[in-house]
């Protein structure tokens, strides 16, 4: 399929004057989770709400790391979601979870997200 990044605002769902363009976040439909910078998520006033959440990597390494709450924005789109605080190193994803809840789906032939269509009834 590829890989590409797009562009995604992160708003702390609390007080949402505080919000952070994140100009470049890899869409990765393997990741079940959103990770972007604690430096991002902190400035904005994320609060970590699960710690050590244990994680593992495609290398099979674990690791953990701590998860927040954020309104995760790509275009017009938006959800809230767990987003994971991602330490130097890591990379920053858009996770399947924020796609599933942006109803936007990966056109591999483009490179870039699409609505996904109406969304199931039941």
């Amino acid at each position: 399929m590829g890989t590409f990044h797009t562009v995604c605002r992160l708003t702390n769902p609390l007080n949402r004057m505080r919000s952070a363009r994140v100009p470049r976040v890899l869409v990765d439909t393997g990741s079940e989770h959103t990770w972007i910078s604690q430096e991002t998520l902190r400035q904005i006033g994320i609060p970590a709400e699960k710690k050590d959440v244990s994680f593992q990597m495609a290398n099979g390494q674990t690791i953990t790391r701590d998860i927040g709450f954020a309104i995760v924005r790509v275009g017009e789109q938006f959800t809230i979601d767990e987003v994971v605080f991602a330490r130097p190193g890591d990379l920053q994803l858009l996770g399947a979870r924020s796609l599933e809840g942006l109803n936007l789906r990966v056109d591999s032939r483009s490179k870039k997200l699409v609505a996904a269509g109406p969304i199931p009834a039941a």
